[in-house]
């Protein structure tokens, strides 16, 4: 079994509850998933961090960090994708992150699809002015991507609601 493949079972596993069989799963893993976060090639370091989100391994967001700022774009998607999963109950998860959040929803160098979904991710934090403030600015730039702009629209929106 390839940890990809290991990945979606852990998923699979923490979307029935099963939390034995997810730990032992965490467990015979750990080294391969860790490995894999430092390997040279991005494709197997993409795999490792979307891991950590499909085996809900809250002991790894150090190593999920690193992911967020990886010098791949694929890598930096697959960490927030993971931190999407993550943070859906822990919005503690976000806020620890916000900075680099904000960093990566306003480089307007940056990936467009990696933009997206950082501020997806943004939707599980609190809400917060300043994140607010520059999705609101990010929705009504003319030069942003179409569908990021849609995203922070409905995110901003969310937050104030949140807020309320």
């Amino acid at each position: 079994m390839t940890l990809a493949e290991a990945a979606v079972q852990a998923d699979g596993l923490a979307q029935q509850g099963s939390q034995r069989e997810l730990a032992q799963l965490r467990s015979q893993w750990d080294e391969e998933l860790e490995s894999a976060a430092r390997n040279p090639d991005y494709r197997e370091r993409a795999v490792a961090y979307r891991a950590i989100g499909q085996f809900r391994f809250r002991q790894k967001l150090e190593l999920l960090r690193r992911g967020l700022q990886d010098e791949s774009p694929a890598c930096r998607g697959s960490a927030l994708l993971a931190l999407e999963l993550l943070s859906r109950d822990h919005p503690g998860d976000v806020n620890a992150d916000r900075a680099l959040l904000h960093s990566l929803v306003t480089d307007p160098e940056e990936n467009p699809a990696v933009r997206r979904l950082a501020v997806i991710c943004l939707k599980n934090g609190s809400p917060q002015r300043d994140t607010i403030v520059i999705l609101e600015g990010l929705a009504g730039d003319e030069d942003a991507d179409r569908e990021l702009r849609g995203a922070a629209k409905r995110v901003a929106e969310l937050l104030r609601k949140k807020g309320r």
